[in-house]
């Protein structure tokens, strides 16, 4: 484990009583388990999970209905993925007395993932190899309104926001929807359609239309000509 926020192991230092509520935001019932079960005991890490969603709209519901301190969220969501959740949690992010703050929590460690969820608002980024004691003081940390990444991760937000040398915005990326880019990103790793609509929750309709509108913005022919797009910036 290299990220940079594990600095023991053991429990998490922290000060006696201190407590902060959690959302959990996670597609997979047993990943979200797994981490209720490691950092969820909350006599010892001080951290209370007050809800769990599957998907955008139910995130976006349990995150209104509970307001958490801070919401560990997974990048790729039905419904929009994470982006989504954060574009329409904007004005809980901006409340200036009892903010909620995000901490994306993700298998993903593609740069553009990294950097979608931080232009949305998000105040960190770690990957899913975490340590449970690592990811409790993480969460203490985006709590106080730190920011948290490892340091590969960090790397891409440097190099999106403070180099002069890369533009911070790809027009041609920018031109698609959240699910067309997470569709193109599927399409590019050589998912079939079906594959696609099944773990996107859509139909395989929906997909096909996804892919004729990735490619006519885009300007391409195929999906061959998709995937030599899509890996030539990185996105697979």
């Amino acid at each position: 484990m290299s990220d940079a926020t594990e600095q023991t192991q053991g429990e998490p230092e922290r000060e006696p009583g201190r407590r902060v509520r959690v959302v959990l935001v996670d597609d997979h019932r047993m990943f979200r388990a797994g981490v209720q079960a490691e950092i969820g005991r909350t006599e010892t890490t001080g951290v209370e999970v007050v809800g769990e969603a599957a998907d955008v709209e139910q995130a976006v519901t349990v995150i209104e209905a509970t307001r958490p301190e801070v919401v560990l969220l997974d990048v790729h969501l039905p419904g929009g993925g994470g982006v989504e959740v954060l574009r329409r949690s904007a004005a809980l992010m901006a409340d200036p007395e009892n903010p909620v703050r995000f901490l994306a929590l993700s298998v993903s460690d593609a740069a553009e993932d990294v950097i979608g969820v931080i232009r949305g608002g998000a105040r960190g980024y770690v990957t899913k190899t975490i340590t449970g004691t690592a990811l409790v003081n993480s969460i203490f940390r985006v709590q106080e309104g730190d920011a948290v990444f490892s340091p590969r991760l960090a790397g891409f937000v440097l190099d999106a926001f403070a180099s002069t040398d890369a533009p911070p915005v790809d027009e041609d990326l920018d031109r698609l929807t959240q699910r067309e880019r997470e569709v193109l990103r599927l399409i590019a790793r050589g998912y079939s359609y079906k594959e696609i609509a099944k773990q996107l929750f859509i139909s395989v309709k929906t997909v096909e239309s996804h892919v004729s509108a990735v490619l006519r913005k885009l300007q391409l022919s195929n999906r061959h000509e998709l995937t030599r797009w899509a890996t030539a910036r990185r996105l697979v």
